[in-house]
């Protein structure tokens, strides 16, 4: 009958169907007793005090050790904060700080939680890692005052953790990053491990679910290692996770086909013994794994440590608020427990009963400062702090960059601009071996730039032909898991390139986004020396990707970062493979910029020599002579080519124009670094008045061809004086399929057919020669573009030497 299924459903599978025995690959460890008396005393005391500081911070701009009884006057008035993850990031800090202050191990404490900044700052402040960089913060009465009465309001650090926060290297506005980002921080830092904590909410994120693999890429022999700890609490804004609904056995099943040896930490009632226990654990089990590879006997596919820690949401906070909602273990806990603290009395005394019940008195001395039980938990130097690692704010090491004219190619051939950058980064890999990777979603050699392979190999250690080499490329079909690694690799002082299909840069544009307000407040922080820049090279462009489709043809990505701040953003449209050598090695030595190159990989005309792509590279825009009337001198009309493939149709539509419309004077301008264009006083690399009218004159009409959207050129271009009546702009229009690379400009009203009607109608408004029988010609041209295309329907490709270099005799 209609609408009955011819077939009953299977039933949904049942947790409780997996086997008992796959618990045995869940890691058992005696740790009753683990710790002597005097350091679980100081690890209890600094938990106590670190939770303390944090919900202190979230509710009280005054009275900050409870000298007196609380009084609304003491609350801020915008309560901020998530308070729900904050027992355990402080719970996992001072575990960090015994086993660092046994072991001396280098550490990063990498939080993926970012919203738990209270937790981490109050930790910080008890280490005197604040003081260091904050001086208004000091270890005593009146630091711990301005720490608590400033959290979250104007002039203090904000709710989540960022570049303010000493030890940092994740932003942590956006869930999602961390993981992939300590795989980068590890990547050639040996010595190192970053302990990450991955929240059971972050857990569910896309860029998490594809970090887990990260390790697959770190090679024990050359990079140190990542400890992840999934802090499973249940609970995120309003519902529970799905980590905090997964069962023991579902948990372990997980991880271990992950690749990784899951040890779970959940009895509360020992947690510190538990969690000392499994750490040193851990670090063991690393340190077997390094041994192993840096002597020649490397283990075959490692399984590396995870905690499963479990914790509930909130622990330490009152059970239930005055009307009788659960908050420890519930998604109530998550933000502020007791919101009307502010303005109702009973949620102000039940806040009292909850900072009390941590015995503040107990903690602090009556100048402020902590107790020696707390102090006795803290690594003696300084520089093993977890907010005082070099390797989070001063580990830049600039690039060797080769010279890149021995590269060049002579003007006047073609060249595929990614070839000749692939051979040119095999020699930055061979003079940067432990200091340079390539962070590739499996488009390496699909982008040209397999020549990089002559000296490195790919870091996948996973697999039995590649594990063991030290390959600087990594290549992963997860644009998410590439950005993460770099921006970790890029953070601790090293350099790296992303090279990516042209459409699919787009998946990562809030990650980038994210990298950049982390960067501008790095660059507001005095303490924070540069870094390197981050590097995206964006090929397989719309222009050429006229075989794979209408989902292949998005030049999005470039708008995300015309949208960053002047300060920051970077891009260039390198004309040929000449002035692409120049760009990239320019961007692998710039520090603390967002650059994207977009660059061809199909063979192009070469146009400029090496010393004169050196020169227009510099300059970012200039009057390409050889395609001009005259040399572009008293021009009628300005040509304006942005991006290879543009480039290519201005040129061609030039020497057009020289057989079909003689009288029309043309100025042919290349423009490779597109934020000259930015109105003058708006970007460092913007033109002024004086110098943007000597390209593009006061009066001509202008036509931009351009690689991106047109909307995205006028937002540079708009409040250029009298600009705007005069020029016109093409760009790519969301018109696409799978058809040849000329009728890709023919859709998008950007071909060699187009730039000439639209120089003939801007000439005609000054040289009466042309206007005389503009009407003519340009119908002309149309009746040929439609035939062009025609023939491109009836024969399956273009002309005979449609993209033949143009000639100017």
């Amino acid at each position: 009958m209609p609408g009955q299924l011819l077939t009953q459903p299977n039933p949904p599978p049942d947790p409780s169907c997996i086997p008992d025995s796959v618990l045995e690959y869940a890691v058992q460890l005696d740790y009753a007793g683990f710790l002597n008396q005097d350091d679980l005393s100081s690890i209890q005391d600094f938990r106590r005090a670190a939770n303390y500081i944090a919900a202190a911070m979230i509710f009280l701009k005054d009275n900050v050790l409870l000298e007196r009884a609380l009084t609304f006057d003491d609350i801020k008035s915008r309560l901020l904060g998530h308070w729900g993850t904050c027992p355990g990031l402080t719970l996992i800090y001072a575990h960090l700080n015994k086993i660092i202050r046994d072991t001396g191990v280098e550490m990063l404490y990498v939080v993926g939680p970012g919203h738990g900044a209270p937790g981490i700052l109050s930790s910080l402040w008890l280490e005197d890692s604040l003081s260091t960089f904050w001086p208004k913060y000091p270890r005593n009465y009146e630091g711990l005052r301005n720490l608590i009465s400033t959290f979250s309001v104007p002039g203090g650090f904000p709710s989540h953790i960022n570049a303010q926060t000493p030890g940092a290297i994740h932003e942590g506005g956006e869930l999602g990053y961390a993981l992939g980002v300590a795989f980068g921080a590890v990547m050639d830092n040996p010595d190192l491990i970053v302990t990450c904590v991955v929240g059971d909410g972050e857990a569910e994120t896309g860029p998490t679910a594809t970090a887990w693999h990260g390790f697959k890429y770190i090679d024990p022999a050359e990079s140190g290692a990542v400890l992840p700890i999934v802090h499973i609490n249940g609970f995120k804004i309003s519902e529970r996770t799905i980590y905090g609904t997964m069962d023991d056995k579902e948990l372990v099943s997980l991880f271990v086909g992950y690749g990784y040896q899951p040890r779970i930490v959940e009895n509360e009632q020992d947690l510190d013994n538990d969690l000392a226990a499994s750490l040193a654990w851990a670090i063991d089990e690393i340190h077997k794994i390094q041994h192993a590879a840096r002597t020649g006997k490397p283990i075959v596919k490692p399984r590396w440590p995870v905690i499963l820690l479990r914790t509930p949401k909130g622990m330490s906070a009152p059970s239930h608020d005055p009307e009788g909602e659960i908050l420890v273990g519930s998604f109530h806990s998550h933000q502020v427990p007791l919101p009307k603290a502010k303005t109702d009395e009973k949620h102000l005394k039940s806040l009292q009963t909850w900072l009390k019940s941590y015995k503040p008195e107990e903690l602090f001395h009556e100048n402020g400062a902590p107790v020696e039980a707390i102090r006795r938990l803290i690594p003696p130097s300084d520089e093993k702090k977890l907010g005082q690692k070099k390797e989070a704010y001063k580990a830049y090491v600039p690039l060797d960059a080769p010279k890149w004219k021995p590269f060049a190619v002579e003007k006047g051939t073609q060249e595929s601009c990614m070839k000749r950058v692939g051979q040119y980064l095999r020699e930055v890999i061979a003079a940067n071996p432990k200091s340079f990777r390539i962070f590739s979603p499996d488009e390496l050699v699909s982008n040209k730039l397999d020549a990089v392979l002559e000296n490195t190999g790919r870091n996948f250690q996973w697999d039995t032909l590649s594990r063991s080499q030290g390959g600087r490329v990594i290549e992963i079909l997860s644009e998410h898991t590439c950005q993460g690694m770099l921006q970790g690799y890029t953070l601790t002082g090293r350099t790296g390139l992303f090279p990516s299909y042209e459409a699919f840069l787009g998946i990562i544009h809030t990650m980038m986004v994210q990298y950049s307000k982390f960067m501008k407040m790095a660059q507001e922080t005095i303490w924070r020396q540069p870094c390197g820049s981050l590097n995206y090279i964006e090929t397989s462009t719309w222009t050429r990707q006229e075989h794979n489709g209408f989902s292949h043809q998005n030049p999005s990505f470039i708008g995300a970062v015309l949208n960053l701040k002047p300060n920051a953003a970077r891009v260039y449209l390198p004309p040929d493979a000449n002035c692409m050598l120049s760009t990239v090695k320019h961007c692998l030595r710039a520090k603390n910029y967002v650059n994207l190159i977009v660059g061809s990989k199909q063979p192009t005309a070469v146009w400029l020599s090496a010393e004169e792509a050196d020169k227009h590279c510099i300059a970012g825009a200039s009057v390409w002579k050889f395609a001009s009337v005259d040399e572009g001198i008293n021009p009628d009309v300005i040509l304006v080519g942005i991006g290879t493939e543009m480039t290519f149709e201005v040129i061609t539509a030039a020497s057009l124009l020289r057989k079909c419309c003689p009288d029309l004077r043309v100025r042919v301008v290349n423009v490779t670094d597109l934020m000259i264009l930015s109105h003058s006083g708006t970007h460092p690399h913007a033109l002024d008045e004086e110098q943007f009218n000597m390209l593009f004159t006061k009066d001509r009409p202008v036509h931009f061809n351009y690689h991106g959207y047109s909307i995205e050129l006028q937002g540079l271009l708009f409040g250029r004086p009298g600009l705007m009546e005069r020029c016109t702009i093409e760009g790519y229009k969301e018109e696409g399929t799978t058809t040849s690379p000329l009728d890709m400009m023919l859709c998008n009203n950007t071909s060699r057919y187009h730039v000439a009607v639209a120089a003939i109608r801007g000439g005609a408004q000054v040289n009466p020669r042309v206007a005389v029988d503009a009407h003519l010609k340009i119908s002309a041209l149309r009746h040929e573009a439609r035939k062009v295309q025609s023939y491109i329907y009836e024969h399956g490709t273009d002309p005979e030497d449609t993209f033949a270099t143009p000639t100017f005799e």
